[in-house]
This record gives structure tokens, sequence and C-alpha cells, in this order.
């Protein structure tokens, strides 16, 4: 385990290896924690700290990004580093959200022209894991001595990409400018004219035709040609989506080039990002001689391990590799729905209204259809509730609490209010019941024994 340094100061001084030495120096008072992520603790004893040169490489990419920072003699930090996953997702709920206050709750001038996008505006999702490279680099120059910084970049042709997995001859002069959708006026007359107006599921003609995101059961609902296929309306159901289903686990014949089309948006700015924002000289290397490298020193493809090959030092005494997912700190929403629970009358099992629906996907669709399973709700077994969090509280899931006499773990909190006062109390939700029986209890009938941090990046291996 690596631990970074600092002096009483906050200037960083050399990471080291000795955990016994610092866990005496935290526990006699001479070092106290600066940070969590990288680990970091101040030595209150030092007015300065030895420093040696020491390099930071950088392996960019969409979906992973491998850090190697090394001395000539050891590897300090063998990372990868994964953005989150549903980023895109999330972005989409709040701008929803944001449309729907500004229609139902209160009227605003349009002001939609006046709106204009500066000359480097990039999407939030691509501008979001462009500032994690940038981020990483200024994170580890807060603790580090950094001396240099290598970045890796490349630049790709997609439809070139594109060619090469379906297996037909590269592009070459005007096949670049009449792609799929030449000579057609939308998306939608391409994807139908492909397929040959038949649903691609049962293959039924002459019917009413819709657009399926073939990747939509994982979260890939990119409008590119290549994810999209034509489905009737009698099996583009909410059914038939769900696990278990027929569309359920169809994969596109052509993979996204996602992770393309961002390297040769964000290549030069987290290079000139990097140099701005932690002041050192930020060095480029090209995809082909990372692999060059990596042959050389005979070891395998990884994104920390194209880290390690970059750059000038290449250290015998090497770090085991970590991976860190990054994760959100705090649930921002205010407003909770939990679905009713119904016995299915055909199986006798428990599912919920959403699976007991009228299986409609648009409003212009009738209720009352041979898809609509709402007869087949027995009993209700529980009733479906809206909660409203009215108030916030410092204490997050993981920590432990002292209720009466025991010590119990937090699973979460939820407000609920007086009917008669109008109060707003807060409970505290157990992981495990307590001995009485109870799930959770009054925040004034609690004592916090430990509150758990949440860091920014949680470790997966």
């Amino acid at each position: 385990m690596t631990i970074f340094t600092v002096d009483r100061y906050g200037r960083p001084g050399m990471p080291t290896f000795n955990i016994k030495k610092i866990r005496r120096f935290l526990e006699c008072g001479k070092a106290e924690i600066f940070r969590y992520h990288p680990f970091t603790v101040r030595l209150l004893y030092a007015e300065s700290l030895d420093v040696q040169p020491v390099e930071m490489c950088i392996d960019a990419g969409d979906g992973h990004i491998g850090i190697s920072v090394k001395s000539r003699k050891h590897e300090f930090v063998h990372s990868q580093y994964d953005p989150l996953p549903d980023e895109k997702e999330r972005h989409e709920d709040r701008r929803r959200y944001r449309r729907m206050r500004r229609d139902k709750l209160r009227f605003r001038k349009p002001r939609f022209d006046n709106r204009r996008k500066p000359d480097e505006w990039l999407a939030p999702t691509v501008e979001h894991k462009k500032d994690l490279h940038v981020n990483l680099a200024v994170m580890f120059k807060c603790v580090c001595p950094l001396t240099s910084v290598t970045v890796e970049t490349g630049s790709f042709d997609t439809q070139e990409l594109e060619a090469i997995e379906r297996g037909l001859p590269l592009p070459e002069g005007t096949d670049y400018q009449q792609g799929p959708r030449y000579r057609v006026n939308t998306l939608r007359d391409a994807v139908f004219y492909r397929d040959g107006h038949t649903c691609s599921l049962c293959g039924g003609k002459g019917k009413v035709l819709r657009m399926h995101h073939v990747g939509y059961w994982k979260g890939d609902h990119s409008d590119r040609i290549g994810n999209l296929i034509t489905l009737c309306t009698g099996c583009h159901t909410a059914a038939n989506h769900k696990k278990g289903g027929p569309l359920y686990g169809w994969k596109p014949k052509v993979m996204p080039m996602k992770g393309a089309a961002f390297m040769n948006q964000v290549r030069f700015r987290v290079v000139e990002e990097t140099g701005e924002k932690t002041g050192l000289p930020v060095n480029v290397t090209w995809g082909s001689a990372t692999k060059t490298a990596r042959k050389y020193y005979c070891i395998w493809k990884t994104h920390a391990n194209d880290a390690f090959v970059m750059g000038a030092f290449h250290p015998v005494h090497r770090c085991r590799e970590q991976v860190f997912q990054k994760q959100r700190r705090n649930d921002r929403r205010l407003q909770k729905f939990y679905d009713a629970v119904y016995t299915d009358i055909r199986d006798g099992n428990e599912k919920s209204g959403q699976e007991l629906s009228c299986g409609r996907t648009k409003r212009s669709e009738p209720r009352r259809s041979d898809r609509d399973l709402r007869p087949f709700r027995g009993c209700k077994v529980k009733k479906g509730h809206i909660t409203i969090r009215r108030q916030r509280t410092q204490i997050k899931p993981g920590s432990q609490v002292r209720y009466g006499n025991e010590i119990l773990l937090v699973h979460g909190t939820h407000t609920r209010r007086d009917k008669k006062s109008g109060q707003v109390n807060t409970n505290v939700e157990f992981t495990h019941p307590a001995k009485n029986g109870r799930k959770s209890a009054d925040l004034r009938r609690v004592t916090v024994i430990r509150e758990q941090y949440t860091n920014a990046w949680r470790r997966v291996t």
C-alpha cells in the first residue's frame, strides 16, 4: 500500500510504503490524515520533505482511465479509474425535471433565442469525462511532487473502423459522404428502408412499424443506425423489453464507436487543460508507441500497463493493479416512488404494478388491448406510496449508531411529518432490526458512534 505524505504546510513529499511507521505517527499525534483518496497523511513535525523526480502517465479513454505514478526506482500508483456508467441518463433526468418545473410550476418568458453555445462547447457527458482526466492529474499533483505528465492521445477514423468490423471494403473518396442515410429524408425512413419495411422479430409486413434500440436493455440509447431495427407494434411492447423477453439481450452487429468519437473530441483539450491546471510540462504519446513498448517489456494489455510503459521511468519495483469506480456521494432525489405489489392470479407470484400494467408505450395507444395485464391483478400485498425528503442529515449509510444498549449499522434515513403539529422528524433505518424488533428509530433517540465518509472513488479490486 502506498501512503502519500505532505509536510506541516501541505507541501507534498515522497510517498512511503512503511505502514507501521505511519500508524505509530498517527497514534502518537505526530501525523494526521490529510485526505482519504489517495490516502495522504500530514507530518506535523516536518518543516520540509525531500523530493525526487516523479512522473505521472495517463492512458486516456472513454470507459477506462489508466494511471501510473512512478519514479526511477519505485512505482507508487498502478490503477484504473472508471467513470460513471449512467452519466447520460442522469443528465437526461435532470433536463426532464427542469422542463417539467418550468412548464407546470410557473410561467417563464421564452429565452431560447438568446442562448448561444460557446465555440469550444462539449456535451455535458463528454465534458464530465474530460474533466475526470484533468482532475486526476490535479489530485495527484496536490499530494505528490510530480515533475511531468505524459498523456496518450489518438485520432480514429470511425467509418473505417466500422467497415473493418462489418467485413466491408475500406471507404474511399465519396464513400465518406454517401453513408447509410444517403438520399433518405429521415433516420426513421433509413432504418425502414434498410430492413425492407419488415418486422425483425416476427417477419410481418404491412403492419404499423416502430424503431427499436437494440441495446436498450443495457442502456445504449444512441440513435446511430447500427443500433436501430424495425419492429411492429405487436412486438414492440414493454413486456418484450424486460428480462426474459425476446428483445432482451440483443446486440447490435456493429459495436458503438463512442470511445473513438470521444477521443477525437477531447484529445487536445485534455493535454491543454492538464498543463494549465497543474503547471507541469505535458508530453504527448500515441497508441502505436505504447503498443510497441508493451511488447518490448512483455506485459499483457491493460489500461494501467499502458500507462506504465509510457514516459521515461520504468522501475523494477511495481505496484499491484487496483480498479476504482466513480460513485456518487449524495442521493439528491427529494421524492421517491414505491410501486404497489399485487398477487398474480395466474401463478400466485407477487409482482409489481408495472409488471401487471396496461402495456402501452405511447399515449396514442389504447389502455384496453390484448397487452393489458391489469385483469390478472389479485389481492394487493403492498400499497404504493411516495416519500418526500424534507430534511437533510449528515448520517450516511454504513455509519454506526447506538440505540439503547446495541450498536447498529445505518441503512439510510427518511423523514416524516406529524399531521397534528406539522413538525418534521427524521428516522434512522437499520440494516438489521434491533432486539425489540424495531427497524428504525427517531434520530433523537440514537447516538452516532462512527460516521461513514463516502469517497468519490470506490475500490472494486
